[in-house]
């Protein structure tokens, strides 16, 4: 079985390595199960001063990301395998979910470009990416935490990952694209909040038929978009 490679390149690679060495993402690593590579964009920088980025032709506020290190960098990454996904973290990209992270968890090697500043040359866009994503009506500093989420939804999928194997199948999104249902552990009482008799009955069936009926309602409630969704299925 191939094992799933992903690189990351950005601007600033030190917001990636605190999550990456710290719990799944770090387990997955250890035993084997994902390899997660950073790239620093300043190390394809052509001037003493590590400069990677310009100001945009034609004016206005903010710093581009030059196309020249995003191509050596992702050009050098292509010259020694081949990937399936390179993709970019912007606001205008398709948003993310979890059908999306299902699909790229089942890829060999995916690139993952972070923005940064005020975003990159159009020609990388133009040439390069064959993916964009967005992570919702959201401006933030840079894309590298877009990059990190969007790694973190792959790889909890990866099998072996997570110590339950249900546990992923299970979560939001995966039952029909419904959220979850609530959950409850001990105490059964706290502070006069009881935890609802059916998930202490035993009866299996009826606590799945239960857990279906919240997912269902929570949906309704919270989400109705997803809910419609779910009843044209």
């Amino acid at each position: 079985m191939s094992i799933l490679r992903i690189d990351l390149i950005a601007a600033v690679p030190d917001i990636f390595q605190s999550p990456l060495q710290t719990s799944i993402l770090a387990r997955a690593q250890e035993k084997g199960l994902v390899t997660i590579v950073t790239h620093n964009l300043h190390d394809y920088a052509k001037d003493a001063y590590r400069h990677i980025d310009d100001t945009p032709f034609g004016g206005g506020a903010g710093m581009i990301l030059q196309c020249e290190p995003i191509f050596d960098c992702i050009e050098k990454l292509m010259s020694e395998r081949e990937y399936d996904a390179i993709i970019y973290t912007s606001p205008d990209g398709k948003v993310f979910n979890q059908d999306m992270a299902n699909e790229l968890s089942l890829k060999g090697n995916i690139i993952i470009l972070a923005g940064h500043y005020k975003g990159i040359d159009q020609r990388v866009r133009d040439r390069l990416i064959t993916l964009e994503i967005s992570i919702g009506d959201v401006v933030l500093s840079g894309g590298e935490l877009p990059a990190l989420m969007i790694t973190d939804a792959i790889v909890r999928l990866i099998p072996g990952v997570l110590g339950d194997a249900e546990s992923a199948l299970s979560d939001a999104f995966m039952n029909d694209g419904l959220l979850d249902c609530p959950h409850y552990t001990r105490p059964a009482v706290y502070r006069d909040m009881e935890v609802p008799d059916i998930l202490r009955s035993g009866n299996h069936s009826k606590i799945e038929q239960w857990r279906r009926e919240q997912s269902i309602e929570k949906t309704k409630k919270l989400r109705p978009d997803l809910f419609d969704k779910y009843k044209e299925q």
